[in-house]
């Protein structure tokens, strides 16, 4: 036992064949799963009669009222559920759209291809956005100062290249995203692009935090972050950008689809959160863990409101420590879930680019006790967290994200610690 404990804490037992053979076999089940998925499909439906890409159903439909010259339609659930009948058949289920008109931007263009096209150009295009941001994340410094000062190092070189590539596509939120054809790698993407450029571009990522505005949700912690930090030029790049996209939408659809929007937010707010239509185990919140649970929706919201204002907190005092930035950005990509109450499965897509900045921090500095078995179990928490819900009431990516958030805590206060040693730096694949 004793030894057992040892490995999980130094992290032996993650080896590189140990990863290999998961991301091999996950990836395998995968295209088995999808060839059987298309292969016992019915037209644009799957075996069950729902949409292939479910979700990504909703954006289409959402289009093609867009493409009709009534963009505002989109909110009306008679009108978008009729739209989605028409094109999918009287027997499907009702997807909604919920998204502020900055989406039909998106959407609009995706209902000129044909349905089928379409979702695989919005899974391809996004996926390799994705990709592009976990690649710049995993660029890494020389030293353990600031990436300004350093040369960046990458760990894209020889065998580890693969190897990299294959944990990224393996990440099992990435297979919960294609199922439901859904936009965590276009998330991911922006916002991991945005924080791998912060130091060294702050307009473009500022321009990048603005187009995460089609996820108000996920934008509380942003505008702190950068204000205590004074990050102006990002500031205003996203300010701009928001205003840019809003007058876009506004001349391009008119004010009724925002009238819309605003007027279809009781909706998402009492119907698909407080009453969890959407379904519990796939919203990981503390909310939903409290209501999944038999708690009351006060109770709820208060549990959540001060887990909210004590990540809050707590990532404006680290963004204005002296902590290193991949740390820094770690914190925010997992700061970003826990503080908002509707976050579902594949937006943990986040945590992807949460891993690789500290994959990258401990690749540069050294790991300390437990982090590389905290990485492990973060990964792997997108592939059984649906069906630990089910089983056990527990959003296990809950529980997850925030042992690890108070770990990043730990790391941060060990290494500023004189008498602490971390363990010698190293690539986490040899």
């Amino acid at each position: 036992m004793a030894a057992w404990m040892d490995s999980l804490r130094t992290g032996t037992w993650l080896t590189r064949e140990r990863m290999r053979l998961v991301v091999l076999s996950l990836l395998a089940a995968a295209i088995l799963g999808a060839v059987y998925l298309i292969a016992t499909s019915n037209g644009l439906n799957d075996r069950l009669g729902r949409p292939l890409g479910t979700d990504f159903s909703s954006f289409y439909a959402a289009g093609t009222l867009v493409a009709d010259g009534r963009p505002a339609a989109a909110y009306d659930h008679a009108a978008h559920f009729g739209r989605e009948k028409a094109i999918f058949g009287p027997a499907t289920q009702f997807y909604t759209f919920q998204y502020p008109p900055l989406f039909l931007l998106v959407a609009d263009l995706l209902a000129r291809m044909p349905y089928a096209l379409a979702l695989a150009a919005w899974l391809g295009a996004t996926l390799a956005l994705y990709l592009w941001a976990i690649r710049a994340i995993l660029v890494i410094p020389r030293q353990a100062g600031s990436a300004l000062s350093a040369e960046p190092r990458s760990l894209f070189r020889g065998g580890i290249r693969s190897l990299w590539l294959l944990l990224a596509l393996a990440f099992p939120a990435v297979f919960v995203n294609l199922g439901h054809g859904q936009n965590g790698f276009l998330t991911a993407g922006v916002f991991g692009l945005a924080l791998a450029m912060l130091e060294r571009r702050p307009v473009a990522a500022g321009i990048l935090f603005g187009l995460l505005a089609y996820k108000p949700q996920f934008g509380l912690m942003i505008p702190l972050v950068l204000l205590a930090t004074g990050q102006w030029r990002a500031i205003v790049a996203a300010a701009l950008t928001v205003a840019l996209f809003v007058g876009v939408t506004l001349a391009a659809f008119g004010v009724a689809p925002w009238q819309a929007f605003f007027a279809s937010l009781p909706f998402t707010r009492v119907v698909l959160l407080e009453q969890g239509d959407v379904g519990w185990h796939k919203i990981q919140s503390v909310f939903s863990w409290v209501r999944m649970w038999g708690g009351p929706v006060p109770l709820a919201y208060f549990v959540q409101g001060a887990l909210t204002i004590a990540v809050a907190a707590t990532l404006v005092w680290l963004w204005r420590s002296s902590a290193r930035y991949s740390m820094k950005a770690a914190a925010l990509l997992i700061g970003t879930l826990l503080a908002t109450p509707f976050s579902l499965d594949y937006d943990l897509m986040l945590l992807a680019p949460a891993i690789a900045f500290l994959a990258a921090d401990g690749c540069a500095n050294g790991f300390a006790s437990w982090e590389k078995t905290m990485l492990a179990m973060l990964w792997i928490a997108p592939l059984v967290t649906r069906s630990v819900a089910h089983a056990l009431l527990i959003p296990l990516a809950v529980p997850a994200m925030l042992i690890t958030f108070i770990l990043v805590m730990t790391r941060i206060s060990a290494a500023n610690a004189p008498t602490t040693r971390l363990q010698e730096p190293e690539l986490l694949v040899e």
